[in-house]
């Protein structure tokens, strides 16, 4: 679904040449025909489908002001372009400044209109990746932080959000690339742990013989002595990644610091860890073949969540390649501002054996190759 501009006029003349403009651009549109159906409109919005809001300013009632005074009180800000009458310019400049990021003189042209909406969605999604960049840095991000918009997403963030409320193990399952350290991080983010560390552990990527020291660190002498992942996490979320690929010696270790809450064989030391795992595999079938420990498959295994692959959930893609490119075109100081509508089409149907991660670099890569904006 694509997403939506709240167009805020009273005049059903002007607010219709508008609609047909930005249905044009490739967006669907919400008419309000005052300021307190659009705050309506706002207030209601809980799955975030509108994603700007076109504003007049001059209105009986609760006029343009009053509304963007009201905006400042939602949970959630949205990008707002006013429109003015010619010969207000003062009007718009004291938009603006309440919080407005563009403004367009009434009768505006597609062409003005087409360029202010795109400018002010790379603006929203610049501050939106700044703003993920930052929570996820203090341990914060939320599941408002995330793109995750479509119906097959809908069960996942419903029970991350239950999972916040217990300390009650977790474990990810999907397919490789889908975001599912992102959803253990919004998990914590939204959990009494907030603000605490988010230790993750890439279980197949560290040497056979050193998986027990790094996550159970060594008690050699002082000078060699080295925390293990568990001691870094304390109060705090460990995220073991790949779990699958745990050898069998380090799966009777963290069965026993389970089930104790503590590391160390000499003198154990008690830790307060809230355990995330995820799998790319079948740990049942890793359990029937004699790879992966029953008890611990059961004692990991108490909060499934499925994370589904990006082939089945295609309405995120449009919102996904606009953050991507906002992010790539700042970070490689292109001017790229968007994508075409048919190219977006194209991204659309196809299945995405990568997931996420090869839709992030494929829009890299075009953003880099691309000499338009």
């Amino acid at each position: 679904m694509p997403k939506r501009v709240l167009v805020v006029d009273d005049d059903p003349v002007q607010r219709r040449i508008l609609e047909e403009s930005i249905k044009r651009f490739g967006y669907a549109v919400a008419p309000a025909e005052s300021g307190e159906k659009a705050l309506a409109a706002l207030r209601a919005d809980v799955s975030g489908d509108i994603c700007l809001v076109l504003l007049d300013l001059v209105m009986p009632g609760t006029d343009g002001m009053a509304v963007l005074s009201a905006m400042r009180s939602l949970t959630r800000k949205y990008p707002t372009i006013v429109e003015t009458p010619s010969a207000g310019i003062d009007a718009a400049i004291a938009g603006m400044r309440a919080g407005a990021v563009d403004f367009v003189v009434k009768p505006v042209s597609p062409e003005r209109l087409e360029v202010s909406i795109k400018n002010a969605l790379k603006i929203d999604a610049l501050e939106g990746e700044i703003s993920r960049m930052k929570t996820a840095a203090r341990g914060e991000l939320g599941f408002h932080d995330l793109i995750a918009g479509s119906e097959a997403m809908a069960r996942v963030v419903d029970l991350g959000r239950r999972a916040t409320q217990s300390q009650i193990p977790v474990l990810m399952e999907g397919e490789s690339g889908v975001g599912k350290e992102l959803v253990a991080r919004a998990i914590q983010g939204e959990s009494a742990r907030v603000g605490k560390p988010f230790i993750t552990v890439n279980c197949g990527a560290i040497p056979e013989n050193l998986v027990e020291t790094v996550l159970f660190g060594s008690l050699a002498g002082d000078a060699q002595r080295q925390l293990g992942k568990f001691f870094e996490a304390d109060q705090g979320t460990l995220f073991l990644d790949a779990i699958g690929e745990l050898p069998t010696e380090a799966q009777i270790k963290l069965l026993r610091a389970l089930q104790d809450g503590a590391v160390g064989a000499k003198y154990p030391v008690k830790v307060d860890v809230r355990l995330i795992a995820s799998t790319n595999r079948n740990l049942i079938t890793l359990v029937k073949e004699g790879r992966f420990r029953e008890d611990l498959y059961y004692r990991l295994n108490v909060f499934p969540i499925w994370v589904p692959p990006l082939r089945d959930r295609l309405d995120d893609v449009p919102e996904l390649v606009r953050h991507f490119i906002a992010r790539f075109a700042a970070e490689e100081g292109k001017l790229v501002d968007g994508i075409e509508a048919e190219a977006l089409a194209m991204l659309r149907r196809y299945s995405w054996p990568g997931n996420i991660r090869q839709l992030e670099n494929a829009v890299f890569c075009a953003v880099v190759l691309a000499d338009q904006p």
